[in-house]
């Protein structure tokens, strides 16, 4: 078998045996299990609120389980380890399944949900979230959620971190899927972070001190002002003068100003004389026009002559 389907089918597996500790140990306060395959077989470690039910009287009940997974599961020699919870209402499989059977005897969903996850709460959670997915009320399916403090919802903190558990609910209507999510006290979230006050930075972070020894911003911060300024004329940079550096005399730029428009003038005169106009010059260009105009004028009507002669001459032939 390929990789990939091994992969597949332990999944597989895995769900079944799941799904059969919770229908056979419900009433114990099933919590979850791991499964762990060995050279001497196959090790199971269950979770479970009640422990002495999922043995039973003299160990009956226990060696029942392990003969159903022998013959349903082919287990080679299975191997369970059950294992007390230490505190119920921060196992998101119990709190699911106490959820759940709550709903089946008829709690009001609000008042259930409100009760549970503040129970959740005072357990000491860092946050929690429930999910009623189903017809809740009425003929229409609906989702109702409940949340208190912080929860994560994808990533790998949503993965490793938060506790999540599902449980039904059997109702007249239909079934209401239950879902809870818990993120557990004392859980180490990877955007964390702590203020030290009066701590001496060489006891909490050494290497960046050492670091910052060698030559860090403390070293930029304290040079003075005056080899920063040297350092930028260096490197050619043309930088505004700052206000106040340098005082501008009124006098001296009304006196530039002055000469640049007597200068402009000047040059206005210039061109005016140079562009002097004589009349018998005028007068000579006025006859050479009208003479062009006359002579285009005669050859235009010229050509309206010769036109309508030919127009004539064409219908006294078609005639």
């Amino acid at each position: 078998m390929a990789d990939e389907h091994q992969f597949i089918e332990n999944g597989l597996q895995r769900s079944q045996i799941d799904e059969f500790f919770a229908e056979e140990l419900g009433r114990a306060g099933y919590g979850g299990m791991d499964v762990a395959k060995t050279p001497m077989g196959t090790q199971i470690v269950l979770k479970a609120e009640k422990p002495g039910m999922v043995i039973g009287k003299g160990g009956e009940n226990i060696r029942k389980v392990t003969t159903a997974l022998e013959t349903k599961f082919n287990l080679d020699d299975p191997q369970i380890d059950v294992q007390e919870v230490d505190e119920p209402d921060l196992n998101a499989r119990i709190v699911a399944d106490r959820l759940a059977n709550a709903l089946e005897r008829g709690w009001y969903f609000r008042k259930a949900g409100h009760t549970t996850i503040d129970r959740i709460m005072d357990a000491g959670a860092l946050g929690a979230e429930i999910v009623l997915a189903g017809k809740v009320t009425g003929a229409r399916s609906r989702v109702e959620k409940f949340n208190r403090g912080y929860i994560k919802h994808n990533g790998e903190p949503a993965e490793e971190i938060v506790d999540e558990g599902q449980g039904v609910a059997v109702m007249k209507l239909g079934t209401i899927g239950v879902t809870v999510k818990i993120i557990p006290p004392g859980a180490e979230l990877p955007d964390d972070f702590q203020i030290y006050d009066d701590m001496d930075p060489e006891e909490v972070v050494p290497e960046a001190v050492e670091v910052n020894a060698e030559g860090g911003v403390e070293e930029l911060l304290e040079e003075p002002a005056e080899e920063v300024a040297d350092e930028r004329a260096d490197e050619d940079v043309d930088e505004p003068a700052e206000p106040g550096e340098a005082e501008v005399d009124e006098d001296v730029v009304e006196e530039v100003i002055e000469e640049e428009v007597a200068a402009d003038e000047a040059d206005d005169d210039d061109e005016d004389e140079g562009a002097t106009v004589d009349p018998e010059n005028v007068e000579e260009d006025l006859e050479e026009l009208e003479e062009d105009v006359e002579a285009e004028a005669e050859e235009l009507m010229a050509e309206m002559d010769e036109g309508e002669e030919e127009a004539e001459d064409e219908e006294g032939g078609d005639a």
